[in-house]
């Protein structure tokens, strides 16, 4: 547990130099964060796309149809 300790004081040691060198109030995502960014939005643009196209297929007028054959077909069926 010491050599751990130890190994990480050392480190800091050397990297704390290179850590002030940095300006804090620049610091920005880069590249990296808007190509994650912009897969995000590409995802989320599909699956509305998506979404919106399932939802036009949905027929809504089928509990209609439904309520109407009812009392109809219903003679001489057993529940038991």
């Amino acid at each position: 547990m010491a050599d751990m300790s130890a190994s990480a004081s050392l480190a800091m040691t050397h990297l704390a130099p290179l850590a002030k060198e940095f300006d804090e109030n620049k610091v920005t995502p880069g590249v990296l964060g808007f190509v994650v960014f912009a897969v995000m939005a590409l995802a989320v643009w599909g699956l509305m796309k998506s979404m919106n196209r399932h939802m036009g297929r949905v027929n809504f007028a089928e509990a209609d149809e439904a309520a109407a054959e009812g009392p109809a077909s219903d003679t001489g069926k057993s529940t038991a």
